[in-house]
């Protein structure tokens, strides 16, 4: 079991070459991919499927990672308005939906930062979140109940990381591809 927190957590950039041969094919797949969705954009009449129709199936896709399972069906019935009869699942699908548009109109003001995160989990979440102040937190395997990770903690050590963290994504003066610097 992993009990201490892992606050001697890597600054950034790594250490290591990230622009191995795997990743920068990854990573020209992909951009290839974002130009064809650019192109398939342009082509679209009402853009608004687009903006309506993908992050709603991204949310569905992601929220089944963390077992949270809901039909495309109930999802578009509901996806204009939140109904009580709705179930959970969807409800929290929605969410994630929300909080990807917030994310995206954010973005179109300022940079990804530490604020925007705090805000789109705030949506997702439903309650205000900011940077964990307790400590105590651990990932843990539902099955078993072992303690997988314990993360950084200290406000003020997350704080640097993140600080770290954006100047990282934001700084081009290595020239990483932007998707490389994303995944990291």
């Amino acid at each position: 079991m992993i009990e201490i927190p892992y606050n001697a957590l890597a600054v950034l950039p790594p250490k290591t070459d990230l622009e191995i041969p795997s990743v920068l094919k990854a990573c020209t797949k992909a951009n290839k991919e974002l130009a064809k969705l650019k192109i398939a954009e342009r082509l679209i009449p009402n853009q608004t499927v687009l903006i309506n129709t993908i992050p709603l199936l991204e949310s569905q896709a992601s929220s089944a990672i963390e077992n949270i399972v809901t039909t495309t069906d109930e999802l578009f019935e509901y996806a204009q308005d939140f109904s009580p009869s709705m179930s959970p699942a969807a409800k929290e699908t929605l969410q994630y939906r929300q909080a990807l548009y917030q994310g995206y109109a954010s973005l179109k003001k300022r940079p990804l930062n530490a604020s925007v995160v705090c805000q789109i989990c705030s949506t997702i979440r439903l309650i205000d979140t900011n940077i964990r102040k307790l400590p105590g937190t651990a990932l843990v395997n539902d099955s078993t109940g072992e303690k997988i990770y314990t993360p950084p903690e200290g406000e003020e050590r997350l704080r640097e990381l993140l600080v770290n963290w954006q100047n990282y994504l934001h700084q081009d003066i290595d020239g990483v591809d932007p998707l490389i610097k994303l995944a990291v």
